[in-house]
């Protein structure tokens, strides 16, 4: 995703409801919402069009890390086969290719893991975007009979600077909607909290034990030997390109 996409959409979806709907309150006018609800939409679109085109690269990158994987096992069997038929020739030309393989194997297979993590990070900024999207549009909606409740009863909504003085005019009415956006708004917020924090621990569990994993095969490597390797998985043919 570019980063000014990227900037556009965390501003977005940082911002202070609070702040958009006092901002509308004190110009007795929707539009200040309106205007967000524009920038999210139009965002929105780049966005998915950005993650769709991300997905569509950590199925190819995952696709080739999984096809050279396979290869780089079945050479190494093979190898074994010439060796055990005396035709070393052919063997240290296959081991030739079976480092040049794996190699590819661990290139593809890190390409795939950092864009993956690219992608889940902008599947859930989309998340996040479009609930705060529901979020203002409902408000809106909340915001503008606010507003004509509060002309019709000549309240002069353009002398109060936010929900919090709207509360205070005295009218138990317009004091019960106005604190109901605000309590709707905190609810949103702490939503996207927790989101924010749901994501960063998914993310921080990953890594660690993709870690773990390859702590795991190194030591398998050392303890057993070829046998280690033989018994591996396509992923850690891919990873243990290092030692060749």
């Amino acid at each position: 995703m570019a980063p000014g996409l990227f900037e556009k959409i965390n501003t977005l979806i940082s911002a202070n409801l609070h702040g958009i709907v006092d901002r509308a309150l004190q110009a007795n006018s929707v539009q200040v919402m309106d205007e967000y609800i524009r920038q999210v939409e139009n965002n929105l679109s780049d966005l998915e069009e950005s993650t769709a085109t991300v997905g569509g690269t950590v199925k190819t990158l995952k696709r080739k890390y999984e096809e050279f994987a396979a290869s780089a096992e079945k050479l190494d069997r093979d190898i074994d086969t010439l060796i055990v038929k005396g035709k070393d020739d052919l063997a240290a030309a296959a081991q030739a290719e079976l480092n040049t393989k794996q190699q590819l194997s661990q290139e593809y297979y890190q390409q795939w893991q950092e864009q993956d993590t690219q992608y889940q990070k902008m599947l859930d900024m989309r998340l996040k975007l479009e609930g705060r999207l529901t979020t203002i549009k409902q408000e809106r909606e909340h915001l503008r009979s606010l507003i004509e409740l509060a002309e019709a009863k000549k309240v002069t909504t353009k002398t109060v600077k936010s929900l919090d003085a709207l509360s205070n005019v005295g009218d138990a009415e317009i004091s019960s909607l106005s604190d109901q956006i605000r309590q709707r708004l905190d609810q949103e917020d702490a939503r996207l909290d927790m989101a924010t924090r749901n994501l960063s621990e998914e993310i921080d569990s990953a890594v660690r034990g993709s870690e773990v994993e390859r702590q795991l095969e190194e030591r398998k490597r050392r303890l057993l030997g070829g046998a280690g390797g033989a018994g591996g998985t396509a992923s850690s043919s891919g990873q243990s390109s290092s030692s060749n």
